[in-house]
């Protein structure tokens, strides 16, 4: 039997739903039915996503500052929390959580608007804001990165770090083995904004190493559907085996077979990262609003898991140098796998269910903060 339903409410992008489908898996596996509330852009994801059901309410983020596109978008948020209040009263939650992005906004309003209990999860070490407009009305906020200590909201943030996907579990049980010979297996993405850029970063940089390292590389590289044609012609003019695609559904295999990844630093990136426990050179998307993915990316550096290198820094000849750097050297690549892995959460899937079921049964979360979390499904 059920022990009732968990509405998690997710933007449609995988940032804010691999998080989602990675507390679903764990909720399911406790008891709980969870459905989900996204909106049409999630429809690539959601084949894998393990809800009873998914919903879509109407949303709109009032980013213009066009008095006509204010006023529709107020009325298309209007619309969505009456939406939302009918869906809460069909399917009586016992508990919503919201993982940030425009379409949380509607279905957490209409929530705690009628005293469900309610909570957010923050990736990111910045809050967004959607969660900055959702974060005085609910119960809690788990942070990926977020400090438990300071700040308006501290009292009810626990740093939980960002649930992964069973796929990521399982991919860090692959050992990582570097050799100065033999193949190079690089991994380079970023979501569109990151993969515009590395399409014409990283073949340029490629190119431009030695004859000997290039024949050793194997490339996974994500690239926007415009610039793929473009990648994929650079690599095998120079003869390079490469998988060059706008999406990978594979794609946390594919960093667990890495032996360097060059990537964006997004909040589900950097945990994914971690806790595979893979060398990175992590670039901050530049053009960030809140410089989010600046903060992600220092939190894994501080430890030795990654290096952080500022876009306007990457010139072709230091790139090159970077990937030969890693090719000839093993023992550091090593070295950076082990200090990525020791600041892995692999167990915060476990922790965010656990704080679930506490704030459904009316219970304080007090017993959470500052915990390294060892316990058991709830």
């Amino acid at each position: 039997m059920s022990k009732g339903i968990v509405l998690l409410a997710a933007g449609g992008t995988g940032g804010h739903l691999f998080p989602a489908e990675a507390l679903a898996h764990e909720l399911k596996a406790g008891g709980w039915s969870v459905h989900l509330v996204t909106d049409s852009r999630a429809e690539r994801f959601a084949g894998k996503f393990p809800a009873d059901e998914i919903h879509v309410v109407p949303s709109a983020t009032i980013g213009s500052k066009n008095p006509v596109s204010v006023v529709k978008s107020l009325f298309t948020l209007w619309k969505g929390i009456r939406v939302a209040r009918r869906l809460m009263a069909r399917l009586r939650p016992k508990v919503v959580v919201g993982f940030g992005g425009y379409p949380t906004v509607p279905p957490l309003l209409a929530a705690t608007g009628m005293g469900i209990p309610s909570m957010i999860h923050e990736q990111n070490a910045v809050m967004g804001r959607a969660n900055k407009a959702l974060a005085n009305r609910v119960k809690a906020i788990a942070g990926g990165f977020l400090p438990e200590t300071g700040g308006q909201y501290a009292a009810k943030t626990v740093t939980t770090g960002n649930p992964v996907r069973p796929a990521v579990l399982e991919a860090a049980d692959i050992p990582y083995q570097a050799s100065a010979e033999g193949e190079f297996r690089l991994v380079v993405f970023g979501g569109s904004q990151g993969a515009q850029f590395f399409s014409k970063a990283i073949p340029s940089a490629i190119a431009a190493l030695e004859p000997a390292d290039r024949a050793r590389l194997r490339i996974t590289q994500q690239a926007r559907p415009e610039d793929r044609d473009e990648v994929v012609r650079t690599y095998g003019e120079l003869g390079i085996p490469a998988d060059v695609s706008p999406f990978f559904t594979d794609m946390a295999s594919r960093i667990g077979n890495a032996h360097l990844v060059i990537s964006r630093s997004g909040a589900s990136t950097v945990s994914e990262v971690s806790v595979i426990g893979r060398p990175a050179i992590l670039v901050p998307y530049p053009y960030a609003l809140d410089h989010d993915q600046a903060a992600n990316a220092a939190a894994l550096a501080s430890g030795g898991g990654a290096k952080v290198i500022a876009q306007g820094e990457l010139s072709t000849e230091r790139l090159a140098g970077i990937v030969s750097k890693a090719m000839h050297d093993p023992a550091g690549m090593t070295a950076m796998a082990a200090n990525a892995r020791k600041a892995g959460k692999p167990d915060a899937a476990r922790l965010l269910a656990s704080m679930v079921e506490a704030i459904a049964g009316g219970r304080p979360i007090a017993q959470f903060k500052g915990a390294q979390f060892k316990g058991e499904r709830p």
